[in-house]
C-alpha cells in the first residue's frame, strides 16, 4: 500500500489535518510581520542637515532659516543631505539667484534633523543611516534575507534528516531568542547579525509549517490546504500594517511581531510528526501511533482492524531509509531538471515579489496603507490560484502569473508619477499576480520531490529564492543610475523566469511520489 492509502483510510482531510493546519497558520502569521518588517523598521523619514548657529540666523523664522541654509535639488525641494557653508540671506529676496562666490555646498556637517512626525524611530534614525549611508540602511533588509538563505540550507536538512516536528520547535526557539535580542541591539553590527540569525529561523519556520502540512493531506485537498496555508500569510502581511500604524518606534514593533512564537512554542506540543516522513525511516510504531490518533479524531474505528502494525511494515523500503543530503537533488536525470527549472522559478517568483513588496512609496496611498492594500491583494489572489490550479494545472498557472507580475511592472514604470491613483492600481494587480506565483510555487515544488528528499528540495529552492530576495534591495538603488533600470531587472526576470515553468512536468492529481524510482519511473497513479 502507498501512504495516500492509509491518508484514505484515517480520511485524508478530517478534522485532526484541520486542527494541525489551524495550528500551523499562528506561526505563518509570524512570517510575513518579519520578512516585510524592513519597510517600517528601516523607514528613512524626511530629513534635513542640522543648521549650525550662525550670525544672525535666529530672528528668521524656520521656513527661512531653511531657505537660506539648504541648497534646492533639481525638482525644486530643499537638500536632505546638503548645505551651504554660510547663509545664503539674498535668497529671502530673491529664491532664484545663484549663491555668492564666498560660499559653497557641503555635506552635513553636524548631524540631520529628521522628521517624526510618521515615525517616532527607525534604523535610519538611530544610526543616521541616510545620505551617504543610506546603502547600510538598505542593505539591512539584504543581511536578513542571507540569513534566510542559510536558514533555507540548514533547516532543509535537518528536517529531513530528524524529522520535521523537532526541528520546527528549534526553528520556533531561534527566532524567538534572536528576534528579542534585535529588538535590544546597541549598535548597527549587532542589529545586522541578530536580525540575520533570526531570519535563519524564520526559514525553517516557512518551510517546515508547510511540508508537515501537506504530508498529512489527501491528494483532493492538497490544493485547499496550500491556499489556506498562503492566506494565513496575507492576512499576517495586513497584521503588520496595523501593528505598525500603532507602534510608531523600531524596537517596540520588532517585539510585537515576535511575541506570537511564544504561543507557537505552547502550540508545538499537539502538533504531529509526519507518518510520512517516519515510514522512510522505519519509524513504524510511531508512524502507527501517529495514524491511529488521526483515525481516533476523525471517527474512523476501524482502522487497528484495517492497518495493523504488519502492513505499516510492508510499506518500508529498506533502500530509502538511508540519509540523503543536497548533492542527490542533481544525481538523477529528472530530478536534476526538476532541481534547476525549479530553483530558476523559485528565483524569479522571489525576486519579482520582494521588488514590489519592498518598494511602498511613490503611489498615491501612504506606506501603511499601501501595505495594507498590498497584503489584501493577496487573498483574492489566492483564491483564485485555488479554483485555477485544478483546472488549468500547475505548470500553466505558475508561468503564466509570473509573465503578468513581469508585463505589470513594465508598465507601471511607464505611467507618469502624476497619475499616483493609476500607478497604485497597477502596483496593486501586480502585486496579486506575484503573490498568485508564490502561492503556486510552494505546493507545486512540493509535489514534484519525493519524500525522501521534500524537504531538502524546498530547502535547496527557497536557499535560491533568498539569494534573489537579499538582492532585490539592492537593486532599487540603481534608480539613482537610471530610473528605469530596477523595473527593467525585475520585469525581464519574472517573464524568463515563467517561461522556464513551461519545463517542469505537471503534477496535478497525482501522489506525492515516496522514493527517488518513484520520479524516475513516474511511478505514480493519477487520480481524476
Amino acid at each position: 500500500m502507498k501512504f495516500e492509502e492509509f491518508l484514505l483510510e484515517v480520511d485524508g482531510f478530517g478534522k485532526y489535518q484541520i486542527l494541525v493546519y489551524l495550528m500551523l497558520c499562528l506561526p505563518r502569521l509570524v512570517i510575513p510581520m518579519h520578512f516585510l518588517l524592513h519597510n517600517f523598521i528601516s523607514a528613512s523619514p524626511s530629513h534635513h542637515c542640522i543648521i549650525p548657529n550662525f550670525t544672525g540666523i535666529s530672528n528668521l523664522s524656520q521656513d527661512e532659516i531653511l531657505l537660506t541654509s539648504l541648497p534646492r535639488q533639481p525638482d525644486g525641494t530643499l537638500s536632505s543631505c546638503k548645505m551651504f557653508s554660510r547663509p545664503q540671506y539674498h535668497l529671502l529676496v530673491n529664491s532664484s539667484r545663484n549663491m555668492d562666490n564666498t560660499s559653497s555646498i557641503q555635506s552635513c556637517q553636524q548631524g540631520w534633523v529628521y522628521d517624526h512626525s510618521q515615525y517616532v524611530s527607525t534604523t535610519a534614525t538611530e544610526w543616521d543611516l541616510v545620505c551617504e549611508k543610506k546603502s547600510l540602511n538598505q542593505a539591512i533588509a539584504t543581511f536578513f534575507f542571507i540569513g534566510v538563505t542559510l536558514g533555507s540550507v540548514l533547516f532543509g536538512y535537518l528536517s529531513d534528516r530528524f524529522g520535521r516536528r523537532r526541528i520546527l520547535l528549534l526553528a520556533f526557539a531561534v527566532t524567538l531568542f534572536f528576534g528579542i535580542m534585535t529588538a535590544f541591539s546597541v549598535s548597527y553590527l549587532m542589529f545586522i547579525v541578530m536580525r540575520s540569525l533570526c531570519g535563519v529561523g524564520l526559514t525553517g519556520i516557512s518551510i517546515i509549517s508547510l511540508i508537515l502540512a501537506v504530508e498529512w493531506t489527501d491528494i483532493k485537498h492538497r490544493t485547499f490546504c496550500g491556499t489556506i496555508s498562503g492566506i494565513s500569510w496575507s492576512v499576517g502581511y495586513m497584521i503588520l500594517a496595523l501593528l505598525a500604524y500603532l507602534i510608531r518606534s523600531w524596537r517596540w514593533l520588532l517585539l510585537a511581531v515576535t511575541s506570537p512564537c511564544l504561543l507557537s512554542i505552547v502550540i508545538w506540543w499537539w502538533l504531529p510528526e509526519s507518518a510520512r516522513w517516519l515510514l522512510t525511516k522505519k519509524e513504524v510504531e510511531s508512524a502507527h501511533s501517529y495514524l491511529s490518533r488521526c483515525a481516533k479524531v476523525n471517527g474512523k474505528k476501524d482502522f487497528h482492524s484495517k492497518i495493523t502494525m504488519e502492513i505499516l511494515q510492508k510499506t518500508v523500503i529498506t533502500d530509502e531509509s538511508r540519509n540523503y543530503f543536497y548533492w542527490h537533488l542533481l544525481k538523477t536525470s529528472k530530478l536534476r531538471k526538476i532541481t534547476l527549472c525549479s530553483a530558476t522559478v523559485w528565483f524569479g517568483v522571489s525576486f519579482t515579489y520582494y521588488g514590489i513588496t519592498l518598494n511602498i512609496s511613490g503611489f498615491s496611498l501612504d506606506p501603511y496603507m499601501t501595505q495594507f492594500m498590498f497584503g489584501a491583494i493577496e487573498i483574492p489572489a489566492k483564491v483564485c490560484v485555488y479554483f485555477v490550479l485544478d483546472r488549468i494545472g500547475r505548470r500553466h498557472c505558475q508561468a503564466w502569473t509570473l509573465i503578468a507580475t513581469g508585463f505589470l511592472i513594465a508598465l507601471n514604470s511607464c505611467i507618469p508619477a502624476e497619475h499616483g491613483h493609476v500607478r497604485s492600481a497597477v502596483a496593486i494587480l501586480g502585486k496579486g499576480f506575484s503573490e498568485a506565483s508564490f502561492t503556486t510555487v510552494f505546493l507545486y515544488t512540493a509535489e514534484l520531490y519525493p519524500t525522501v528528499l521534500r524537504q531538502s528540495g524546498i530547502g535547496c529552492c527557497s536557499f535560491v529564492a533568498r539569494i534573489a530576495s537579499s538582492l532585490a534591495p539592492m537593486i532599487m538603488l540603481l534608480d539613482d543610475t537610471w530610473r528605469y533600470l530596477p523595473p527593467v531587472i525585475f520585469s525581464t526576470v519574472a517573464v524568463l523566469s515563467g517561461m522556464v515553468a513551461f519545463l517542469l512536468t505537471e503534477t496535478t492529481n497525482i501522489q506525492l511520489p515516496e522514493t527517488i524510482e518513484d520520479v524516475e519511473d513516474d511511478r505514480v497513479n493519477r487520480y481524476f
